[in-house]
């Protein structure tokens, strides 16, 4: 790090390059923090977390109980043990509370005066954060597996969700218009942004149970189904999916009885981008991970070896943001399984929980990880303090002065004795 530092100063060295090692080497000490919690406020298991991009300082949760609970996360008393409190929750008392499972929460991508949420209630809603009051609320037919607003997006205020359903569910905030068809902004022609062409367009076969907006292109949405594959659309178009995903890249034998274009032999439950939207995580219920090019739909073929995964519904994953490797963080039964996403290297097992882990939400400004669990609680996991290094010319004055006689100079020359 001192090398680092100096050839910083020196003007020798990319300053990219010493935060790339800090947050790596931060990364790669995780560990349970003893001194901070996080206040139990659900009742039941914690289905989905999330932190405001723009501060990184309040969190989301979600429960089985139907609660959001909202905290800050930072150490206003500055004593080195503090809990993280709850400011506000919406609790089973609450005239607007979801009736069921809350399976997504998501902070507005730009500031923190809106959330929402989706639940197995059939609804998702726009919660007001200084009234704690819904601003619109969404039905649907069906139950609610997870929704996604784009971190990127400009020119659009599209929600994607994903139900119960086989089609896509696209809601639009500024008008506040929803339907059970997929419907698609078309820019092309003489058509202009705002004017909407509707299209029935059966995006799966089965329930879609994870979706997720690209974070380097704001029109291309990912979704997940239970029969087993991955789509990649371009919601401007008429035709909408750009490319199904396929496991074997086209390789497969024509006399495979095997279904064809599937991402997974099992549910995909589970989609995540890398930071840089050039490619994407997905998992299932087939025990895999798989790595994808999100520009040509190939499957990178990373092997990642056995990722326990035994979810009916969505699973909420993690990847790192700023690290040179990147880190994919998977809840793996009890334990959180900390991956290199690009050789696929199991790095550690971040254990604390005492049941299932659904989910898990990275911090990238401070290298932190938060996990909730069916035991009711959110684990702060947090970098580990640097061992002091002592430097034989700078510490000497300091020697005599330190409590810890283990750390004093014992050795007298003969002058001394004299």
């Amino acid at each position: 790090m001192l090398g680092f530092i100096s050839a910083r100063q020196a003007g020798l060295d990319d300053p990219l390059r010493l935060r790339r090692a800090e947050s790596t080497r931060r990364v790669l000490s995780l560990e349970l923090n003893k001194d901070r919690d996080v206040e139990r406020i659900h009742g039941s298991g914690i289905n989905t977390l999330d932190i405001e991009p723009v501060e990184g300082r309040y969190m989301l949760s979600g429960g089985s109980d139907g609660v959001i609970v909202l905290y800050d996360l930072e150490n206003l008393s500055r004593k080195p043990n503090y809990t993280c409190k709850a400011l506000c929750s919406v609790g089973r008392s609450h005239p607007d509370a979801h009736k069921f499972s809350v399976e997504t929460v998501q902070w507005y991508p730009h500031d923190t005066g809106m959330f929402t949420s989706s639940s197995f209630d059939k609804t998702l809603k726009i919660w007001d954060t200084n009234t704690l009051q819904p601003a619109d609320v969404f039905q649907f037919e069906g139950t609610v597996y997870s929704h996604h607003m784009s971190p990127v997006a400009t020119k659009h205020c599209l929600i994607a969700v994903g139900t119960k359903s086989p089609k896509v569910q696209l809601c639009d905030l500024k008008s506040g218009s929803c339907s059970h068809i997929l419907q698609v902004y078309c820019l092309e022609m003489n058509m202009t942004y705002g004017q909407i062409m509707e299209r029935q367009l059966i995006c799966h076969r089965q329930e879609v149970l994870a979706v997720s907006w690209s974070p380097r292109h704001e029109y291309v949405l990912a979704t997940a189904s239970a029969d087993s594959k991955v789509k990649l659309w371009d919601v401007r178009r008429a035709s909408g999916c750009l490319t199904t995903l396929d496991q074997h890249n086209g390789e497969k034998s024509k006399a495979s009885s095997e279904a064809v274009n599937t991402a997974h032999n099992g549910r995909v439950n589970g989609l995540c981008y890398t930071s840089d939207g050039l490619h994407l995580l997905t998992v299932g219920t087939d025990d895999r991970m798989r790595l994808w090019n999100s520009s040509t739909g190939e499957n990178t073929l990373v092997n990642y070896g056995k990722v326990s995964n035994e979810s009916r519904k969505g699973l909420k994953f993690s990847v790192s943001c700023g690290c040179s490797p990147e880190f994919a963080f998977v809840p793996y039964k009890s334990t959180i399984a900390v991956y290199t996403i690009f050789s696929g290297e199991l790095i550690t097992m971040l254990r604390g929980h005492y049941n299932t882990v659904d989910c898990c939400v990275f911090q990238p400004n401070f290298q932190e990880l938060y996990s909730g669990s069916r035991d009711c609680n959110i684990l702060a996991w947090i970098p580990a303090l640097r061992e002091p290094v002592l430097d034989d010319v700078s510490e000497k004055p300091l020697r005599r002065q330190h409590i810890n006689p283990a750390y004093e100079d014992a050795w007298s020359s003969s002058d001394d004795e004299d």
